[in-house]
């Protein structure tokens, strides 16, 4: 059965959402139709909206989210309807060399790098007045009803609080992955974490779970310091005090610069800032931040001839379909909080007044 439900439609780049009624297809085979339950705002949402992230228009945003599978295409075996899920922008087929390889996440299914906006088999399942509505990276949770490729959800604790754990779907992950995963934070060491929204904070929470001594929390926005101190971080620096670049501040703070630096903002200058000020012959520096299209990086190869390792992660470096369900559970067990990255809690008809409050800082 075709269901007819609401989604905040986005028509054209730079405008609000549309809240519209539209037509979900049933799920085809190997994929699963999910009634949406809890769905969070992520930058990288607004960056489709600014042209930041190019991607087709009509298209329904949305990629952090849970929910409870309405029905399911022929051949799905591991999940049923009824379950709670959370679907993923990082698949996994299990096939792919990332897949199999011990060191990969990023399932080579994923419609990230393409950004074709539509299902696996090149079609979609959204229609909106007549006219196809693209999906996005292979998610779509800004609508009652979503259909996802089974290679993309995760059955999770039926248990689970949906409205809490729907950030396990990207920001926590992506974060606390990028401190406990992708660099393998020690005990003992320096952190430096630019950028403290919600995914730098799930970084500072990774950091503070792996026993790093000192956590230095950046931010031009001062109001996110208590915030911060309340999950991990030791310290907290606006780079607006400092006449000098904040990457020879923090050298300064530490002598001898940080162990770990972490981008969580997405811009060029701060990703450079972040690899100049970790330890010059082993510091390990993180790109957590969506990078903006169309932009390059210059920098001093010496930066990287001397020793330090410039990483990126995607998801956290997590195989999600593995991962999920495991830190759902332990979520459960009280290892890590979600409540402190819930700033709001609004109705869906009040998506963009969400994105007002996430444009805003606040």
């Amino acid at each position: 059965q075709v269901i007819k439900c609401k989604a905040a439609v986005m028509w054209e780049a730079n405008k609000p959402f549309s809240i519209e009624e539209v037509e979900v297809a049933p799920p085809k085979a190997h994929e699963v139709r999910i009634k949406i339950v809890a769905t969070g705002i992520c930058r990288s949402d607004d960056h489709v909206i600014t042209g930041g992230l190019v991607m087709p228009f009509p298209i329904i945003l949305g990629h952090e989210a849970a929910g409870i599978v309405e029905s399911v295409g022929q051949g799905v075996t591991s999940i049923k309807p009824g379950d709670k899920v959370i679907p993923l922008f990082v698949p996994q087929c299990g096939e792919c060399n990332n897949c199999l390889s011990t060191k990969g996440n990023l399932c080579s299914k994923n419609d990230i790098g393409s950004a074709a906006g539509l299902m696996p088999d090149g079609t979609t399942r959204f229609t909106c007045k007549g006219q196809a509505v693209h999906h996005f990276i292979g998610t779509s949770t800004f609508t009652e009803y979503t259909v996802v490729h089974e290679a993309a959800v995760a059955k999770i604790d039926s248990a689970a609080p949906l409205e809490k754990v729907c950030l396990i779907g990207c920001g926590f992950s992506t974060g606390y992955g990028a401190a406990v995963q992708t660099a393998k934070v020690e005990p003992g060491s320096t952190c430096a974490v630019f950028g403290l929204g919600g995914v730098g904070l799930s970084v500072v929470m990774g950091c503070k779970a792996a026993g790093a001594s000192r956590i230095i929390a950046v931010d031009i926005n001062s109001d996110k310091f208590a915030k911060a101190k309340e999950l991990g971080a030791t310290e907290c620096v606006n780079p607006k005090d400092f006449k000098k670049p904040i990457h020879e501040v923090l050298i300064e703070m530490t002598g001898h610069g940080v162990d770990y630096s972490f981008e969580v903002i997405g811009h060029t200058e701060t990703m450079i800032a972040a690899l100049a000020c970790c330890q010059y012959n082993y510091g390990v520096s993180v790109i957590v931040g969506l990078p903006p299209a169309a932009q390059k990086i210059t920098f001093d190869p010496m930066l990287l001839f001397t020793g330090r390792t410039w990483k990126g992660s995607v998801f956290g470096g997590w195989k999600s379909k593995d991962s999920v369900p495991k830190l759902v559970a332990d979520y459960m067990k009280k290892k890590f909080v979600l409540d402190p990255l819930i700033t709001h809690t609004l109705p869906f008809t009040k998506i963009n007044e969400g994105f007002d409050l996430l444009r805003t800082g606040k």
